[in-house]
């Protein structure tokens, strides 16, 4: 078993790590930029830019997304704009991030025009420049290792909601060949389950970034805990 998780990890590390702005669809847009006393209209500059790069913004709040993007938030990512205050310049940091709190993209700006508004929108602009035109690609089915099976496994749980005694987690399918573990009462994946050519066994991505393997055992959910020795400690989920 650990030779198999050594061989998945290298196989499919960079499918994990190799998104892109583009890659996305759906940008989520804060009601506010929390690090700026002031909106001074950055807001409804970045949605029109990035509405102008063929991107569909929405807003944080999940009730009106399309049911595409409601469907699998992991299809969502969420920009934000920080103050990265100077002294003689107007600069800020604008971010993207997926569905797992990872950052796919930090892009700076700066403008040396001294009054708010037009200095922070220079550096919008300045800032935008790194965020190319929407090309949406399928994000789960590139993250998935090559395989001809899409087979669910016969060894799977009906339950939805698991528990390792210490933490309650809830089994969501995503398709036939992803599901996620999400703390009860917490939308970030604490654990995204991606289908390799082997049954039973998935490559796991966890929340701290950490990539290991997860399987099916007798109806519960084992992941292997990759430790700081190098080696793997197991850690089962039981059905409720």
């Amino acid at each position: 078993m650990k030779k198999i998780s050594m061989l998945m990890l290298t196989a499919c590390s960079t499918l994990f790590f190799a998104q892109k702005v583009s890659d996305y669809k759906y940008i989520s847009i804060p009601d506010k930029f929390e690090t700026f006393n002031q909106d001074y209209g950055l807001k409804n500059k970045l949605i029109k830019a990035l509405n102008g790069k063929k991107y569909l913004t929405l807003p944080v709040i999940k009730d009106n997304w399309p049911s595409e993007a409601k469907g699998n938030y992991c299809n969502v990512i969420a920009a934000n704009i920080l103050n990265d205050k100077s002294l003689f310049k107007n600069k800020l940091i604008l971010q993207f991030k997926d569905c797992n709190n990872n950052l796919i993209l930090e892009s700076k700006g700066s403008s040396n025009i001294k009054e708010f508004e037009e200095g922070l929108d220079e550096a919008l602009k300045q800032a935008l420049l790194k965020v190319g035109v929407s090309n949406p690609v399928e994000i789960l089915s590139a993250q998935k290792p090559v395989s001809e099976s899409t087979e669910t496994s016969p060894q799977s749980s009906t339950a939805s909601n698991y528990s390792n005694g210490q933490l309650n987690v809830q089994k969501v399918q995503i398709d036939g060949n992803q599901f996620i573990l999400a703390k009860i009462g917490d939308s970030v994946p604490f654990a995204i389950f991606t289908a390799t050519s082997k049954k039973d066994v998935f490559i796991v991505k966890l929340a701290n970034k950490n990539m290991t393997i997860g399987y099916f055992e007798n109806g519960n959910i084992v992941i292997d805990i990759p430790n700081a020795d190098g080696k793997f400690s197991k850690e089962v989920f039981i059905g409720k």
